[in-house]
């Protein structure tokens, strides 16, 4: 494994972390801010990941733990390691307060000024700072993992990831902005959270990869596969309707299904 695929793996990560710089800097400028777009923008990853997920990812999981276990084990295998990585995400959704949890977003771009308790507001930011830290941990393995094995597929998923991001640099910018009236204190924070993509990146680089054969390349993708489903149901699909209207979050999730389909179909 070449240490431009490395290299390239790794930057993958760090522009889908980083870009919950670009939701910090929308919350700014709430003028030009428009709610539907960014509704049908989340769909859309949704549509990419969860397409992506049951029809390249579980599939490439099941055949590198068939090379090693045959078809009838690697199947249930490749199952079983799908539910556990939407046990361990789940997990990690339930050990973060709801109060604090990115995922249970509230519309901060339009109650926040009639709430102006400032100490709230700074711990609301700061601990959403944190949950969307330990969220993104796995989300940089997957991206990783992904653009390793596929440099196409790691870029689909990247976008995806990238576009998810926005709405969680807002959650954390905003009440750290109106806490302390500071767009750099806003924006600081909101980019050192999305930096625990890529040091998930870093831990998966160096625990996984000495280690790494078809067996557990299978298990871990597979795993990817649960946790971006379960990102997507829990996480994308609720807060592009909390944006915008149900049919436009729809059809943004079948559009990135179509265009997810149509990649897969060109690259193949």
């Amino acid at each position: 494994m070449g240490n431009e695929n490395i290299l390239f793996a790794l930057s993958l990560t760090l522009f889908a972390g980083l870009s919950t710089g670009v939701g910090s800097g929308l919350a700014f400028f709430s003028k030009k801010f428009n709610p539907k777009f960014l509704s049908g923008s989340l769909g859309f990853s949704a549509g990419v990941m969860i397409y992506v997920s049951f029809v390249e990812i579980f599939v490439k999981a099941k055949d590198s733990l068939t090379l090693v276990y045959g078809a009838k084990q690697a199947y249930w295998i490749t199952v079983i390691a799908f539910f556990g990585g939407i046990a361990l995400i789940g997990l990690i959704d339930k050990l973060v307060p709801s109060f604090e949890n990115p995922h249970e977003l509230k519309n901060l771009t339009t109650d926040q000024t009639e709430i102006a308790q400032d100490n709230r507001l700074m711990r609301m930011g700061l601990f959403s700072a944190l949950a969307i830290g330990i969220h993104n941990f796995p989300e940089g393995l997957a991206t990783f993992i992904a653009a390793l094995q596929d440099p196409a597929l790691g870029i689909s998923i990247a976008v995806a990831i990238a576009i998810h991001n926005i709405p969680e640099g807002i959650a954390v910018s905003v009440p750290i902005y109106y806490a302390t009236k500071s767009r750099r204190k806003a924006f600081t924070f909101s980019f050192l959270s999305g930096l625990a993509e890529p040091i998930g990146a870093l831990l998966g680089y160096f625990l996984l990869l000495s280690i790494m054969n078809e067996a557990i390349f299978g298990i871990i993708f597979a795993g990817v596969a649960g946790i971006m489903v379960y990102i997507s149901l829990d996480e994308l699909l609720p807060t592009a309707e909390e944006y915008g209207e149900h049919h436009i979050a729809i059809w943004g999730l079948i559009a990135g299904m179509i265009i997810m389909a149509l990649s897969l179909l060109l690259f193949a």
